[in-house]
């Protein structure tokens, strides 16, 4: 065995290391994977942001959008079996190939557990069966990652999707109010604001041990998660902004939670944010939006305890914990254009209104008799 092959070696087996390595930490770790690993993924998402650049509106740029997270778990489970290929020809080449063309077809064959080539070299059946054992593990790694995935996909979308008919699509903190108000549910608010900050700890949990959850996008083309996480965290601030003595408590706690689960993907995601701001900070929302969704709010009958100059320091004050953090992750995500939630260069200042039930009432008397 000459130099240059020991070297070829060697380098095939540190690339098989490193390859294990990434599998580990993204599969079987329960954190964040390291940038090198997601570097493929990222890739795809870039690719898929330029594509959905040439298509006309909202609708069809989601389109585009939602195929990009699906490719690109594909495209890391074909990088990784690449690479194992790659470096289990190396090492064959390293131990006696004869040429590189036949270390790879050994390599393949053995990792695709196809079976029609074998090395017969010293050591090669040995390369062999790691080879193959490394491919199946691969595989099955994989199958066994995409159940935990979409559990807790489904978990996250299960709410987002309730939340439609309370809030609006895509959803807006003041409709949600506007809403349980005009059909008497605002007793069902703390109840509400409850099983958000439960849905806010899971996504805390999952999206930063798994982060390819966090661009996988709702069914629906205006849903989104942290759009409607936005939403909830609007309508708990703006009730204890103008009514502390009728806000429930879940609100407060609602809203803490909310920001922490945003602070922790922030951290997997890189995204800047100053950990304890002061509530005298400015927010970007224009404080006449806030003033005319609370006139609405009083002109319909929502109860109110604080005088109207007030409630907007208030509601600053609770905003500024989470506003910034939000806007980035909405921005990052690509989430629908909504209200409240931040500009998107990629929507070219598109922006979604929430759709509103139309309230059909039967004509009296058109009814037969019976």
């Amino acid at each position: 065995m000459n130099a240059a092959r020991i070297i070829v070696l060697i380098l095939g087996i540190a690339i098989l290391l490193i390859n294990a390595a990434l599998v580990i930490t993204t599969l079987i770790v329960p954190r964040s994977a390291s940038g090198l690993a997601s570097l493929p993924m990222r890739v795809v998402r870039a690719t898929f942001r330029r594509i959905s650049l040439l298509a006309r509106g909202y609708p069809s740029k989601d389109r585009i959008l939602a195929f990009s997270e699906p490719v690109a778990l594909v495209v890391l489970l074909a990088g990784w079996l690449t690479v194992a290929v790659v470096g289990f020809a190396l090492i064959n080449w390293g131990i006696g190939s004869p040429t590189i063309d036949s270390a790879f077809a050994e390599s393949g064959s053995s990792v695709f557990t196809l079976g029609f080539t074998l090395g017969n070299h010293t050591g090669s059946h040995l390369v062999d069966f790691v080879a193959a054992g490394t491919g199946m593990v691969l595989v099955a790694l994989q199958i066994a990652y995409l159940p935990t995935l979409y559990g807790a996909y489904n978990r996250r979308e299960t709410l987002v999707t309730l939340l439609e008919s309370r809030a609006g699509a895509p959803a807006w903190g003041p409709e949600l109010l506007a809403r349980h108000h005009l059909v008497g549910l605002i007793g069902s608010l703390p109840d509400l604001f409850a099983e958000w900050e439960r849905w806010a700890a899971d996504v805390a949990e999952s999206h930063t041990s798994y982060p390819s959850l966090l661009y996988l996008r709702s069914p629906r083309a205006q849903n989104s998660w942290v759009v409607s996480l936005i939403a909830v965290m609007d309508a708990a601030a703006i009730c204890l902004a103008i009514d502390p003595e009728g806000a429930p408590i879940e609100a407060r706690m609602c809203i803490r939670m909310g920001f922490t689960c945003l602070r922790d993907i922030a951290l997997v995601t890189r995204i800047p944010f100053d950990p304890d701001p002061s509530p005298d900070n400015p927010i970007s929302l224009p404080e006449p939006e806030f003033d005319a969704a609370v006139a609405h709010l009083r002109e319909i009958g929502y109860p109110t305890s604080r005088p109207p100059e007030d409630a907007w320091s208030h509601f600053r004050g609770w905003r500024v914990n989470y506003e910034g953090v939000a806007y980035a992750l909405a921005a990052l995500l690509n989430a629908p254009p909504a209200r409240w939630t931040g500009p998107r260069r990629l929507f070219r200042g598109e922006s979604l209104e929430p759709r509103r039930p139309v309230d059909r009432q039967p004509t009296r008397g058109s009814g037969h008799a019976h």
